[in-house]
């Protein structure tokens, strides 16, 4: 049974008033999530409170768990009454009551005491358990391991049709709740008397089936009546059955034909328990209108073959087949707890023209990932299909060479039944624009809308700035990383790749978690990564290993290390650090014991990934005064890794690993330095920006030569590429921030905002809505030009906040309890706003230099304090709201540091004022 911990966010948000007015509004909270079966033992549990008065902090609280509402609401927690207990905890409180058992409910709510008084409880939030051990589940693998007449299931291109599940009960007396458990793969479908359930797609989460199975749970009280009821299901193909790839074994996992498990156990109110599983008894058919649902070449669906009520007790399965019972997967079955895939967002296409008779071109204006929706009249066997691409060719056709040889085409065939309303279910599309053929009228715009699909997570993050390129920058990530979610984070969505590499997220996932509350999506990753790992300690450079890439890098498989330090400094997630350590322990050591040599690590295959070529119609640069060498990356980096080790020692009160860790730094940076420093030029190897970039951000660069060697980095920015990025994917993680934190925030500006070659701005002058995989993704061999990307972000998204808005989580205050507010001040950057929701509430910085006066908003959620940094020559020139800041109610002088007033500020909103020495 596990015992990690699962985050049950409530969002709390008390109005508080005075001491002297203790009369409280009512919390309002609202599930951030849907914590239906989970399958963890010891959940924790956040809140967040707010107020419209200055410097709230929490000083205790109570929780109450209940096994009913209605003791709930008689505050008795008989599963958990922690009493009061004073603390300013409020993220990740550990449940302490009773041990909670399969299917338990567990009803809660909480009241808190502030510095500004006690609220009343909570109104009411829930969590459920699910099946806890391998016991509780009665239900079988159903399946059938072949494919039918229609398919061609084993071929490089297969074609497997969706397969259809069904079987009837009686309900026999009134109901007290009924609880469904599926797990259907790869992906499925679940339906209750015609109605389908949830609004999840893509269901469950991809894993390596061979290692974990994820379940989902849903509530079905209302779906069900007394008298007789059908339960259906539909299984697409998804990542298990992967035969479409067959043709590389060597590289590609496969898993076998799709199957599904699921458990529906009904309780009535008389306290008797009925329990339907699925098993031999259900019926079977491959026959319907899915003929055929690949991830990588489409759907087709024929809608003359339809089954009307399939899921209904009125419809005749006699001629179904009866479903084998199958083998399972191999993998542990286990809740899943990251968000479900839904269509987040809807969106109408821009334009439609004609290319040639019988075939338009639509433009939906932007790159997106997810599927087209259509709405369609004709006669019956009429047959409309869909290609779809991110770029055109200069005759206005697609261009699809950089889709390899996905066939991306999607196909609907009419069944001549007034106007058909369809979209794909078992596929997802990367693309902007779509080829129509065979549209039996002339189609208009108001015939599609394009449906946005990714992981439920909540956007958490905004931006904004006087620079229209930074904002149409942020704007084209934001569309990229939220289409790469795909239960695990890809590297692209539209080719025959779809893959989640490692080394695209090392320092990529930090910046998401700005944008997107990612935290859960990047635990459940973590887990892939593990399952991953080999028996030897080894870990691939994609998890799950869908492919087999064990290069033995340690700049991709390294993410696994940097990922879980983000969901510390950005979640205060200690528990996924406790869950991986000894694994990432495992992978030092099998990397140590097999590629270093004398402390340097000797192995790496990718280099400074995707350098920006010299020529606009290379791939790689073949320039080797731009490339950086492979053991100097793979070296600085596991120098890096071990001081992050060290780090989660001390967290997790090891001290003699963290003993350990040190030492061999101490040891790696001596031979590091050795080997590849000049003490007289101060430059690391051949002078590179990332060769000098990565010692020196990583604390290996000897104290007395540290200026010395950012002065090599800025010069070669400057002289020899003009302002413009010359680092590839492991340089650009640290790029910005490298730069801005030792006070050249104007070069780090100058390389966010160009828009001539090498740049971000580039993509955007090109017309790019998301980011490119390659600087010149627009001239470069098709063969690797993927237009929706996000590795070449670096550290971008973390400079856009932390440097240029000035929002960061505190050194020492992991998840923000503590926040650093210093923006930086480029010149020609005359204002930035952004806000990003923390663990406590939301944290918002909006400043702007206008004749030498420089205007701060700052808004610092309840239960926190923020270190403010406001540029002044002094103290006496801030001013807070028109008055002296120093008197002002929550703030806190602290001290001068160069030319900024540090001041503390409790909770609250704000609005400093300064004059600016610019220079």
């Amino acid at each position: 049974m596990r015992s990690l911990l699962l985050i049950i966010t409530l969002l709390c948000q008390v109005t508080l008033l005075s001491a002297q007015n203790i009369q409280l509004q009512h919390l309002r909270c609202e599930m951030l999530t849907n914590p239906v079966g989970i399958d963890v033992t010891t959940p924790r549990l956040s809140w967040e409170v707010t107020g419209a008065q200055r410097n709230i902090r929490q000083t205790a609280y109570e929780v109450l768990v209940a096994s009913t509402p209605q003791k709930l609401a008689a505050n008795e927690g008989d599963l958990w009454s922690s009493g009061k207990i004073n603390s300013n905890r409020s993220v990740h409180v550990a449940y302490a009551g009773k041990p909670l058992q399969s299917r338990a409910a567990c009803y809660w709510k909480l009241r808190t005491w502030t510095t500004q008084g006690a609220s009343d409880w909570s109104a009411p939030a829930q969590w459920s358990m699910g099946l806890l051990t391998s016991q509780d589940w009665q239900a079988k693998w159903i399946g059938m391991d072949r494919g039918f007449p229609w398919d061609s299931a084993e071929t490089k291109f297969s074609r497997l049709s969706a397969r259809y599940f069904r079987k009837t009960f009686a309900v026999k007396a009134s109901i007290k709740k009924a609880t469904a458990y599926v797990s259907g793969l790869g992906w499925y479908e679940l339906y209750l008397n015609g109605q389908r359930i949830g609004d999840q797609v893509l269901a469950p989460a991809p894993t390596d089936y061979r290692r974990s199975v994820l379940y989902n749970t849903f509530d079905v009280t209302t779906a069900l009546q007394q008298g007789n009821n059908a339960i259906g299901t539909v299984l697409g193909n998804g990542r298990f059955f992967t035969m479409r790839q067959a043709y590389k074994p060597y590289k590609i996992r496969t898993f076998g034909y799709p199957k599904v498990l699921l458990q529906l156990e009904v309780e009535y109110t008389d306290g008797t328990r009925q329990t339907i599983v699925t098993d031999n008894s259900w019926k079977f058919t491959a026959d319907g209108p899915i003929r055929t649902n690949n991830e990588y070449d489409g759907e087709e669906y024929d809608a003359t073959k339809e089954m009307p009520g399939w899921s209904t007790t009125k419809f005749d399965d006699s001629q179904w087949l009866q479903p084998q019972l199958v083998e399972a997967p191999g993998g542990q079955i286990k809740a899943q707890m990251n968000e479900r895939m839904r269509v987040m967002e809807t969106i109408r296409p821009v334009g439609i023209h004609s290319l040639k008779p019988g075939v338009q071109i639509l433009d939906m204006g932007q790159n997106m990932v997810g599927w087209l929706q259509l709405k369609v009249k004709g006669k019956r066997g009429d047959q409309v299909t869909l290609r779809f691409a991110e770029t055109l060719q200069p005759d206005g056709s697609l261009y699809v060479a950089n889709l390899r040889d996905a066939k991306v085409t999607d196909v609907y065939t009419l069944k001549g039944d007034g106007i058909e309303t369809w979209h794909p279910v078992f596929v997802y599309h990367g693309f902007r624009y779509v080829e129509i053929t065979g549209y039996p009228q002339a189609p208009s715009l108001n015939d599609f809308e394009g449906q946005v699909v990714y992981d439920g997570i909540n956007t958490t993050g905004t931006f904004t700035s006087s620079d229209t390129t930074l904002n149409q920058i942020f704007k084209n990530a934001y569309w990229g990383i939220r289409g790469n979610y795909k239960g695990m984070p890809l590297d692209c969505p539209q080719r025959n790749e779809r893959m989640p590499w490692l080394g695209d997220r090392a320092t990529g996932a930090y910046g998401e978690s700005f944008l997107f509350d990612n935290a859960k999506l990047y635990a459940k990753w973590l887990d892939d990564i593990e399952e991953s790992q080999t028996e030897a300690g080894a870990i691939p450079d994609v998890a799950p290993a869908y492919w087999n890439y064990y290069s033995d890098n340690v700049t991709w498989p390294g993410t696994y290390i940097l990922v879980a330090n983000m969901l510390y400094e950005q979640f205060d997630d200690e528990v996924s650090i406790a869950k991986h350590y000894n694994s990432m322990k495992r992978w030092l050591a099998y990397m140590r014991g097999k590629y270093m040599k004398d402390y340097i690590v000797t192995k790496d295959k990718y280099g400074d990934w995707c350098v920006p070529p010299e020529s606009l119609q290379l791939i790689h640069s073949r320039d080797s005064t731009r490339t950086t060498e492979g053991a100097l990356l793979a070296t600085a980096y596991y120098y890096r890794l071990l001081s992050l080790m060290e780090r989660f020692a001390g967290i997790l009160h090891q001290p003699q690993d963290a003993k350990e860790f040190a030492a061999l730094q101490e040891k790696i940076s001596d031979a590091f330095n050795k080997k590849y420093f000049n003490s007289t030029t101060a430059q690391y190897s051949n002078n590179t920006v990332t060769a000098n970039l990565l010692p020196l951000y990583f604390d290996i660069t000897p104290a007395a030569k540290r200026d010395a060697v950012f002065h090599n980095i800025v010069q070669k920015i400057e002289q020899e590429y003009h302002g413009h990025i010359s680092t590839g994917v492991i340089g650009t993680q640290w790029l910005m921030r490298g730069l801005s934190r030792r006070g050249q925030q104007d070069i780090a500006y100058q390389m966010a905002s160009n828009r001539d070659y090498p740049s971000w701005g580039y993509m955007v002058a090109r017309g790019a809505t998301t980011i490119w995989e390659l600087w010149n993704g627009d001239t470069a061999n098709p063969s690797m030009n993927s237009h929706n990307h996000i590795m070449l972000l670096g550290d971008l998204l973390v400079w856009y906040y932390e440097d240029l808005a000035g929002i960061r989580s505190a050194p020492g205050h992991p998840g923000f309890q503590q926040v650093l507010m210093k923006p930086v001040l480029p010149t020609g950057l005359q204002s930035a706003k952004a806000t990003y929701h923390t663990n406590y509430g939301d944290v918002s910085s909006s400043w702007k230099k206008e004749a030498g006066h420089f205007t701060w908003q700052v808004h610092i959620p309840a239960n926190t304090t923020a270190l403010v940094y406001i540029p002044a020559a002094n103290a006496a020139q801030v001013k807070e709201s028109g008055k002296a800041a120093s008197t002002a109610t929550g703030i806190k002088w602290l001290r001068m540091e160069g030319d900024r007033a540090v001041f503390e500020a409790g909770s609250g909103d704000y609005v400093f004022e300064s004059v600016l020495n610019e220079k």
